[in-house]
């Protein structure tokens, strides 16, 4: 089967339906999604973009794992952050508590992995820590589902309170989640640019792991293919912001041993359709 990795959505409904199309026309049903989160806020259809894609999980075995926009969704409606003006997920919020998107949000993971050829993968939002084995990631992906989408949502709204300078599990939470660059001592920087640190795969990469990562949240970056790395944030809702946006999916060789090697050109982009302004 294909497996295809989506980068940031953020509200992009219309290209996300595009792309959706697209894999269809292509493929049937004989895909297998994983999205590296985001999927909300910036853009203007969140609500719509969330619910295609957990029609997608819930219904055809989608992979999705939560990014820093979701958790902003998350402690917003818990009443631990305020609604801000750049943020565009206000139609999620104004859903009916039938609905159940608080607590479907939090029983989505942080981590997933799988494997592709004969190479181990994990799909995390921005980033991990270089010296965290696929093992220990996953460890601190499960401590992490455990807290937040336990059976009590007052016990998730209290991890969301939690202070990550004190609280270990909600530390990861913000490198998973956050993380850009990495000082030489392990901490972590959300710039890009931070003297005496690198962009955190670099110090990941010279650790020579087994195991490759797909991430985003980095749109500045754009596309990032290194062996083992597939950076897929190309900044669709930026786009008309001195830029293109786009859509970006990764879809390796299903018939590669090794699809994590460099260089590649698996990818399928799809345009943004128009310039987003700043919410």
């Amino acid at each position: 089967m294909q497996q295809v990795f989506v980068g940031d959505i953020q509200g992009c409904a219309d290209e996300f339906e595009g792309l959706l199309e697209s894999l269809q026309m292509r493929f049937g049903v004989d895909f297998e999604l994983w999205v590296v989160g985001d999927v909300v806020n910036r853009g203007p259809q969140s609500l719509r973009a969330l619910s295609l894609l957990r029609d997608w999980v819930e219904n055809r075995g989608a992979h999705y794992v939560l990014g820093n926009h979701e958790i902003a969704l998350l402690r917003t409606a818990a009443g631990l952050r305020s609604l801000r003006r750049q943020d565009t997920f206000g139609d999620v919020l104004e859903r009916p508590a039938s609905d159940g998107w608080f607590d479907w949000l939090r029983s989505r993971p942080l981590v997933e992995t799988g494997r592709l050829g004969r190479q181990p993968f994990a799909i995390v939002h921005a980033g991990v820590h270089p010296d965290w084995s696929l093992d220990e990631l996953v460890a601190r992906g499960r401590r992490i589902r455990d807290r937040l989408g336990g059976e009590s949502r007052r016990e998730a709204e209290q991890f969301l309170a939690a202070d990550s300078r004190e609280e270990s599990s909600r530390a990861d939470v913000e490198r998973l989640t956050r993380c850009r660059s990495v000082a030489a001592n392990g901490d972590w920087f959300e710039q890009p640019s931070v003297e005496g640190a690198d962009p955190w795969h670099l110090q990941w990469a010279r650790r020579g792991h087994g195991y490759g990562v797909v991430y985003g949240h980095w749109s500045l970056q754009g596309l990032h293919v290194a062996p083992g790395l597939r950076g897929l944030d190309t900044g669709c809702v930026h786009h008309g912001r001195g830029r293109d946006g786009a859509l970006t999916a990764w879809l390796p060789d299903p018939t590669a041993e090794t699809p994590f090697d460099a260089p590649d050109t698996n990818f399928l982009k799809i345009p943004a359709r128009r310039a987003y302004p700043r919410p």
